[in-house]
C-alpha cells in the first residue's frame, strides 16, 4: 500500500511495522524518503500527485482544511485522534486495521502515583505551556509527575511568572516543538529547578510509548 504520513510519530510506526511510507513531512525522521512539506503546511499537491492509497493526518498534529481539500481531491484519508495515553492502543489498532495488519498493543510501564508537581513549557515568545487533555501531560501523570497546569485547557498561553505561581517543584524543558538547551536554564529557573527532556519521547505517542515511557521515567526519578 502507498502510504503518505503527514504524523512524525506514525511515520516513525508504520516503518516500524514495515510500511514504509511514499513520502512523510520535513520533521518525519525517515531518511530517503520523499517530503511533502510541513505537518502544518503540506505540498497538496505534490501528494495528490503520488497517487497514495492512503493519507495518514492526526486531528492535533494536522489542519482540518487540509484533510479536508485531500478528501475532496480524492484520496482516503485516515486521520488519528489522541489526547490520553489510553487512546494509543485504540488509534494504532484502527491503523493497523486500515493497512489490514495485525499488531501487539503497547505494553506501558506500571502506572505510579502522583508524587511530582511539574510545568512543561513548549513555546517561547510567546510563552505556551502544555496542558490537558494531552497525551504528554497523560503519560507524565503514569509516571507519577502532575502537570500543575492540567487545568488550564491543552495549551495556554502563559508567562514564566503565572507558571510559576502554579507551584511546580520542577520544570520539564522538552527539546522540541520549542528547542529549550543550556542557554535558556537561567530564564526557567525563574520558575522552578529546570530538567531538560527528549521531546520525542514526550509527545511522539505509537510504537515509541512504551520505550519512551521507560527511558522519560528514568531520566526524571535520576533528577528528583
Amino acid at each position: 500500500m502507498r502510504v503518505v504520513s503527514l504524523v512524525p510519530s506514525l511515520s516513525e510506526t508504520l516503518d516500524s511495522w514495515g510500511v514504509r511510507p511514499v513520502a512523510v513531512t520535513r520533521f518525519c525522521d525517515l531518511a530517503g524518503v520523499a517530503r511533502v512539506g510541513g505537518t502544518k503546511d503540506p505540498d497538496l499537491d505534490a501528494i495528490v500527485a503520488l497517487a497514495p492509497d492512503l493519507v495518514v493526518l492526526d486531528e492535533e498534529e494536522n489542519r482540518r482544511e487540509d484533510y479536508d481539500a485531500l478528501v475532496a481531491a480524492g484520496l482516503y484519508v485516515h486521520a488519528t485522534a489522541v489526547r490520553g495515553l489510553e487512546d494509543v492502543e485504540r488509534e494504532l489498532v484502527a491503523l493497523a486495521d486500515v493497512l489490514e495488519l495485525a499488531v501487539s498493543p503497547p505494553r506501558l510501564p506500571p502506572r505510579h502515583a502522583l508524587s511530582h508537581r511539574v510545568v512543561v513549557p513548549i513555546w517561547r515568545r510567546p510563552w505556551i505551556a502544555l496542558g490537558a487533555p494531552t497525551y504528554a501531560t497523560s503519560l507524565l501523570a503514569h509516571l507519577g509527575y502532575e502537570n500543575v497546569l492540567a487545568n488550564a485547557g491543552p495549551y495556554p498561553h502563559l508567562e514564566l511568572a503565572a507558571m510559576a505561581e502554579a507551584w511546580p517543584e520542577l520544570v520539564l524543558a522538552p527539546s522540541e516543538p520549542y528547542p529549550f538547551s543550556e542557554r535558556h536554564r537561567a530564564e526557567l529557573e525563574t520558575v522552578a529547578p529546570v530538567r531538560f527532556v527528549d521531546g520525542r519521547d514526550l509527545f511522539w505517542w505509537g510504537v515509541r510509548t512504551p520505550a519512551a515511557m521507560t527511558r522519560l521515567g528514568d531520566a526524571l526519578d535520576s533528577s528528583t
